[in-house]
C-alpha cells in the first residue's frame, strides 16, 4: 500500500509547488505525531545490542556520527560554512552528494572536504523518489552509482527520502549504507530497523555491507515539520542512546540551515540549534563518545560482523475476557513485552467498576466493553455481547493497524470467529495466531445441553474450519484435542498447556491465622465445572468440620443457581461466592487456602478441558482434590493429586474429609506437586512461544527483512 502511494506521489511531485508539499507534509506529520508517542523519538526495545557486541573502541560508551545530505544548490553553497563550524568544535562528518541531481559537486569541494578529514558519500542517483520502483530499474541505476562511488573514492551510500531495500543494496560496491533508522514513522517508508546499533547485512558468498541507521531525528523533521524551537529532543535522545551504549547518528541538511546573515525562511532553521547539539556533546558527553566518521564505524563493525538486532514487533492480542484475570493471556503478553515487543491487548472491562489501567506493566490494555452480566441461559443471550465485542474489536484493530501496522495478531477463542477481527491486518500481511482455549462445538453442546447432531453444531464446526483457515498457525491448550481439531480443520497446531507462571504462582508465607480450613475453587461457573457437586459434597462434611468453608471465585451462568443451592442447603455462611480477581490477587488468595478442589464432570465437555487452576494449586503448594477426568488422568497421577470418581458426591466428600483430617498427607502431596509444577512451569515453554511468534512472522514476511 505504501509503495503504491509513494509511486503515485513521486509521479506527481514535480507538478506540486514545494511550498504546498511542505504544508501538506507538515499537516500529516503533526497529526501523526500524537499517535506515535509510544515509538518516537524513542522506540522501546531498540536499545538491545547485537549478540556478542564487544563495545565501542577505546573504551568509549557510545558512538557519535554526523552525516549531511546535500539536497540542492542552496545546500551545496553552505557546505564550506558547515565544514568550518564543525572543525571549530573538533568534529568531522560525512557529506553525501547527489550525482545526477539539481547541482554538480566539484572535484575541488570533494577534495577539500577529504583533506580536512571529512568524508564524501553518494546520495541516491537522481533523488527523485524512483530508485526502488522496480528491481530492474534499481539494477540499472546501481551500475551508474557504482561508477560514482569509484570516481569519488566513496564507500558509503544513502538513498533519497530514506527509501530502502537492504537485499537490493548488495548490487552496490559499498562498505556501508545509511538509508535506514531506528524509528521514524514520518518518513514515506516508515519501517525502521528497530535498533540503535549498526549491523552487518550478509550477501552472497559471505559478502555484504554494514547498515548504519540514523538514531537522532532528522533536522528537517524537528525544525521544519514540527517547528521545534530548541534541540531538546536531539539532546534527550542522544543521552538515551549514550546510556544504552548505542550509536547516535544524525542527518543534518545544509540546505535547511540558516547561517548568520542568511534571510529567515520557513524552510530553514537557525544554525544555533545545530551548534547546541555539538556543544552538548563536547561539554557533557565528550569523554564518553567515540567521534567517528561513518566509514570508521563501518570498518569497526566489519571486523566482527554482528547480526542485526531483533526488531521489536508490534503485536495485538484479542480476548473476550478480563485481561488481568486471564492467566493464559497475561503470560503470553508479558513474555512478549518483557523482550521489548509492543503489545496491545483488546479485552473486556471488569464489571465491578474497577477498570484495568491503560498500562498493565509493559502491556497496553485497550478495554473494548464491559463484561456482560452472566445471564447466558440462551444461545442468543450468550451471542449478543460477543457480537458487540466483535464489532468493536474489529474497528479498533483496523484503526490501530492502519496507523501502525501490527506484525502479529494473536486471537484467543472463545469463540473461534473472533479471528475475523484481524481480517484487515491479515489482508495487509500480518501473521495471525488463533489460540484455542476450548474447542467450541463441544463447549456449546455442554453449555446449552443440545444434541451433537444439531444444526447449530454443524454450523459451529463450519465456522471452526473457516476460522482455522484464516490463521497462519493454531495453538491448542491440551494434547487431547489436537488430533480431533486437526482432523476437522486441517490446521497445523502447536500445544501450549496452561503452564503456570512461577513468577506469580510461587509458594509464600501464609497471611491467615484464623483457625479456619478454607477449600477453594477459582474459575468459570459453568455446569461442566461440577460446582453443584462440590457444594453438595461440602454439605455432607460441614457438620463434622465446623471450621471449614468453601470459597468460590469466578463468574458464569451457574452463579445464581449455585447461590440458591448453598442457601437451600443452609450453607450461606459456609459457601461464599466471590467475584473473579486479577491473576496476581487470586494467587495471594489461593496461597492462603488449605485445599483446592476441581470437581469437573467427566460425562461432559469437562472430560477433556484442561484446568489451569490445578497447576496453580501445585505451584502455590496447595494440595488438590480433582475429579477423575480423561484430561487430568493424562497429565497427572495419584501421587500429586487426590482423584475422586467424577460426579460422585459421596466420594468427593470423603476425599475432602480425608485431606482435611490428614495434615501429613496434605504436606506430602503438596511437596510432590510443587516439584511437578517446577518441572512444568511457564519458563520451560516461554522460549518456545517466542520462537513460534518469530517463525510465524518470518513465514508471513513480517520478520523485519527488507
Amino acid at each position: 500500500m505504501s509503495r503504491l502511494r509513494n509511486k503515485l506521489y513521486y509521479g506527481i511531485k514535480p507538478l506540486v509547488p514545494a511550498s504546498a508539499r511542505h504544508v501538506m507534509r507538515k499537516w500529516f506529520a503533526l497529526r501523526k505525531r500524537k499517535q506515535m508517542a509510544n515509538m518516537w523519538p524513542i522506540l522501546p526495545g531498540s536499545e538491545h545490542p547485537p549478540k556478542n557486541w564487544p563495545g565501542w573502541p577505546h573504551g568509549k560508551k557510545f558512538a557519535f556520527v554526523l552525516t549531511h545530505d546535500v539536497e540542492g544548490p542552496e545546500g551545496l553553497a553552505k557546505c564550506r560554512q558547515l565544514m568550518e563550524l564543525e572543525m571549530k568544535w573538533g568534529f568531522r562528518s560525512s557529506f553525501n552528494f547527489i550525482p545526477e541531481g539539481a547541482y554538480q559537486v566539484s572535484r575541488e569541494l570533494r577534495e577539500e572536504l577529504i583533506e580536512n578529514g571529512f568524508e564524501v558519500g553518494v546520495h541516491d542517483l537522481h533523488h527523485d523518489g524512483k530508485l526502488y520502483q522496480s528491481r530492474e530499474g534499481f539494477a540499472d541505476c546501481a551500475t551508474r552509482i557504482n561508477q560514482y562511488l569509484k570516481d569519488w573514492g566513496a564507500v558509503g551510500f544513502r538513498s533519497g527520502f530514506m527509501f530502502h531495500n537492504l537485499d537490493w543494496l548488495h548490487d552496490l560496491d559499498i562498505e556501508y549504507d545509511a538509508s535506514t533508522f531506528d524509528t521514524d514513522p514520518f518518513e514515506p517508508q516508515p519501517d525502521g530497523v528497530g535498533a540503535i546499533f549498526p549491523f552487518w547485512k550478509e550477501g552472497a558468498n559471505g559478502q555484504g555491507y554494514v547498515e548504519l541507521p540514523y538514531t537522532l531525528p532528522q533536522d528537517s523533521t524537528l525544525f521544519l515539520l514540527f517547528g521545534e524551537l530548541t534541540p531538546n529532543i536531539w539532546l534527550q535522545k542522544m543521552d538515551w542512546v549514550a546510556a544504552h551504549g548505542g550509536m547516535a547518528l544524525v542527518n543534518v541538511h545544509p540546505d535547511y540551515i540558516q547561517f548568520q546573515g542568511d534571510p529567515a525562511s520557513r524552510m530553514t532553521y537557525s544554525v544555533e540549534l545545530y551548534e547546541k547539539l555539538l556543544a552538548h556533546l563536547s561539554q557533557k558527553r565528550d569523554t564518553l563518545a567515540w567521534r567517528a566518521l561513518p566509514k570508521a564505524v563501518s570498518a569497526f563493525v566489519r571486523s566482527f560482523k554482528p547480526a542485526r538486532p531483533r526488531k521489536p514487533k508490534r503485536i495485538c492480542m484479542v480476548t473476550h475476557s478480563n485481561y488481568l484475570s486471564d492467566a493464559r493471556v497475561t503470560r503470553y503478553a508479558e513474555a512478549l513485552a518483557d523482550r521489548g515487543d509492543h503489545v496491545d491487548v483488546l479485552s473486556l472491562r471488569r464489571g465491578d467498576g474497577q477498570d484495568i489501567p491503560p498500562k498493565s506493566g509493559k502491556v497496553n490494555v485497550i478495554r473494548i466493553q464491559q463484561r456482560a452480566e452472566k445471564k447466558e441461559q440462551t444461545p442468543l443471550s450468550y451471542l449478543l455481547p460477543i457480537l458487540r465485542f466483535f464489532v468493536a474489536a474489529t474497528w479498533q484493530i483496523t484503526r490501530n493497524h492502519f496507523r501502525q501496522p501490527y506484525d502479529v495478531v494473536h486471537v484467543h477463542n472463545m469463540p473461534d470467529f473472533l479471528v475475523f477481527t484481524a481480517i484487515y491486518p491479515k489482508l495487509s500481511g500480518a501473521a495471525i495466531i488463533l489460540d484455542i482455549h476450548d474447542i467450541f462445538p463441544e463447549f456449546y453442546v455442554a453449555k446449552f445441553a443440545c444434541r451433537e447432531d444439531a444444526r447449530v453444531i454443524a454450523i459451529s464446526k463450519w465456522i471452526e474450519r473457516r476460522s482455522a483457515a484464516v490463521a497462519n498457525h493454531v495453538i491448542m491448550s491440551n494434547h487431547l484435542w489436537v488430533d480431533k481439531y486437526a482432523a476437522r480443520t486441517g490446521a497445523d497446531c502447536t500445544v501450549f498447556i496452561n503452564n503456570v507462571d512461577r513468577n506469580i504462582f510461587y509458594p509464600r508465607a501464609r497471611a491467615r491465622s484464623d483457625g479456619k480450613f478454607i477449600i477453594i475453587f477459582p474459575g468459570g461457573l459453568q455446569w461442566h465445572q461440577g460446582l453443584d457437586i462440590a457444594i453438595r459434597a461440602f454439605h455432607k462434611l460441614s457438620a463434622s468440620q465446623p471450621n471449614a468453608e468453601f470459597h468460590i471465585y469466578g463468574d458464569g451462568n451457574m452463579r445464581q443457581s449455585l447461590i440458591d443451592l448453598a442457601h437451600e442447603l443452609d450453607l450461606d455462611n459456609k459457601v461464599r461466592i466471590f467475584d473473579p480477581l486479577p491473576v496476581r490477587q487470586i494467587a495471594e488468595v489461593i496461597a492462603n487456602a488449605d485445599l483446592g478442589v476441581v470437581p469437573k464432570r467427566a460425562d461432559s465437555f469437562g472430560n477433556e478441558a484442561y484446568s489451569t487452576k490445578i497447576m496453580e494449586f501445585m505451584s502455590l503448594g496447595i494440595p488438590a482434590v480433582i475429579s477423575s477426568t480423561k484430561i487430568d488422568r493424562y497429565y497427572f497421577n495419584d501421587s500429586i493429586v487426590r482423584f475422586f470418581p467424577s460426579g460422585d458426591v459421596d466420594a468427593l466428600a470423603a476425599a475432602m474429609l480425608e485431606m482435611i483430617c490428614n495434615q501429613k498427607l496434605r504436606q506430602q502431596m503438596a511437596a510432590r506437586a510443587s516439584e511437578f509444577a517446577e518441572q512444568n512451569r511457564w519458563k520451560t515453554r516461554k522460549g518456545d512461544y517466542l520462537e513460534l511468534v518469530d517463525s510465524v512472522c518470518a513465514a508471513a514476511g513480517r520478520d523485519g527483512k527488507e
